[in-house]
């Protein structure tokens, strides 16, 4: 009951004109994003936090959220009638989804994304409602050493991370921890890798940082895709999905569900991973499996269902244990940290009002893109009309605006365009950015609790391991880090994930 009561409380919150208007405008920018083939939730998110620095810390959360799951939305579109994935967890989609725009049904294929969308995302924020009271009351146990426990947890999906070198995700890691340890120290008040220069005694912006690494050096290695593709919207009238289709739907977005949530919860599982083995199981367990690839419903219905299941439910980690999931989530973590909030298990002793309000917007935009994409498909489609070179160009002056409004600083322009160089050369090498942001979200947070933890126990390390939680957490880590050592096999999809 109580925690019912503190759900209504967070709809009471969410639903006031101007979280409604932000979680509105997420939910836009997050389909215009997923729609634009090649920018993905990573770079769209970090493109999008500048929007939201000036907003209330509840306010500028329910935007990038609405943001993160809109792209999820905005991929099918492209999916569906160009055959080219919005983001990399469409990318599945695209089989049956443009086999069947070939035979006239793409605005069933579109409608049956969207409701499957929404079933997933919905049933998957019901499991955070679910998850959040009792992982909340962890909160009350935690201390400095059990935070820097669960930070060791989270700093050990670098394992997850790596893409297909281990050597290039450390190299990836250790910059994002170089670059966090940038300013003056917290204990000694002495400056760090500062260079003798003022500016840097605050440490490196960042949002700058992201919004370079991941958005222009994005926008960089996509600079010789220059040809406007020829779509055409579906009308009206084809929208709506005949019974037989809604029909055999229905498993699939069930055992969708069911595959989303539960790699949501795992760290480092990608929705291209969630996508990948929902139509895996359509393959398998579909009455109809001898039709998929020639355009079958269950193609779109599935995978679709299990990539926004995959989302919200990858929002469980990051709110119960602080711990990102997800290269996206990383990008939100930071966007947290930005607003003064902690996620974890004190968000909810210490932002409880703030923590509900955002969940329950979760239920709220999930259901403005069931009825924003639909409807608006039209609109969605020409955006792609427009010329790769204009889009390019407004990106880059939204960057280059974004990057002066953080502090309304031009330094923070240079920082954000020699970051985006430096991701461009990575990408080069082939060396994995997410790690690179995972450490650079989580080194202050584990620097800050390690040193708290140490003046507790005086100097003893035996603290770690002498209080049952942190010594089970860290345990849990180590054993990741060491995955690779044991031979640990990842599935081939995930080591070869875009969005890694």
């Amino acid at each position: 009951m109580e925690t019912l009561n503190e759900l209504l409380g967070g709809f009471a919150a969410a639903m006031t004109w101007q979280n409604l208007i932000f979680a509105f405008i997420g939910c836009l920018l997050g389909t215009v994003i997923g729609v634009l083939p090649g920018i993905g939730p990573v770079a769209g998110v970090a493109l999008l936090i500048p929007l939201t620095l000036n907003l209330d810390a509840t306010g500028s959360i329910i935007m990038l959220c609405a943001i993160f799951y809109g792209t999820q939305y905005g991929g099918t579109i492209t999916s569906v009638l160009l055959n080219t994935p919005g983001e990399a967890a469409s990318a599945i989609t695209t089989i049956d989804g443009y086999a069947m725009t070939k035979m006239g049904k793409a605005g069933a294929a579109l409608t049956i994304a969207a409701v499957g969308s929404f079933v997933g995302g919905t049933i998957a924020t019901l499991g955070l409602v679910a998850a959040a009271k009792p992982l909340g009351e962890l909160g009350l146990l935690v201390g400095p050493p059990e935070f820097f426990a669960l930070m060791v947890v989270g700093i050990s999906l670098l394992v997850a991370l790596a893409g297909k070198s281990m050597v290039k995700a450390l190299i990836s890691g250790a910059l994002g921890l170089l670059i966090s340890m940038v300013g003056i120290d917290p204990v000694a008040g002495a400056p760090r890798f500062t260079f003798g220069m003022d500016r840097l005694l605050d440490g490196v912006s960042f949002v700058a940082v992201i919004v370079g690494v991941f958005g222009l050096s994005e926008i960089l290695s996509h600079r010789k895709d220059s040809q406007t593709p020829a779509v055409h919207a579906p009308g009206l009238r084809s929208l709506l999905p005949s019974r037989a289709d809604m029909r055999r739907s229905t498993p699939a977005m069930a055992r969708g569900t069911g595959i989303g949530f539960g790699l949501g919860l795992i760290p480092g599982m990608t929705g291209s991973v969630a996508s990948l083995l929902s139509y895996g199981a359509e393959k398998k367990f579909s009455r109809h499996r001898h039709e998929l690839g020639k355009g079958a419903v269950e193609g779109v219905a599935g995978p679709e269902t299990a990539n926004n299941a995959h989302a919200n439910a990858a929002l469980i980690p990051l709110f119960t244990l602080g711990i990102p999931a997800s290269p996206t989530i990383a990008v939100l973590m930071g966007a947290f940290l930005q607003q003064g909030l902690t996620p974890g298990p004190t968000l909810f002793t210490e932002h409880s009002e703030i923590a509900w309000a955002i969940i329950a917007s979760l239920f709220i935009g999930n259901l403005l893109l069931l009825l924003l994409n639909v409807p608006l498909v039209g609109l969605w489609t020409s955006i792609l009309r427009v010329p790769p070179s204009i889009l390019t160009a407004l990106i880059l002056l939204f960057m280059v605006i974004g990057a002066y409004t953080i502090n309304f600083s031009v330094f923070d322009v240079f920082v954000m365009i020699g970051f985006g160089l430096l991701g461009l050369a990575l990408r080069h090498l082939d060396i994995p950015l997410a790690p690179m942001v995972l450490t650079l979200v989580l080194g202050p947070l584990m620097e800050r609790s390690l040193r708290e933890s140490l003046e507790i126990s005086q100097g003893d390390f035996g603290i770690f391991v002498n209080r049952p939680i942190s010594m089970v957490l860290i345990t849990i880590g180590v054993l990741i880090i060491c995955s690779p050592l044991l031979k640990l096999r990842k599935p081939k999809a995930l080591m070869e994930d875009p969005e890694t």
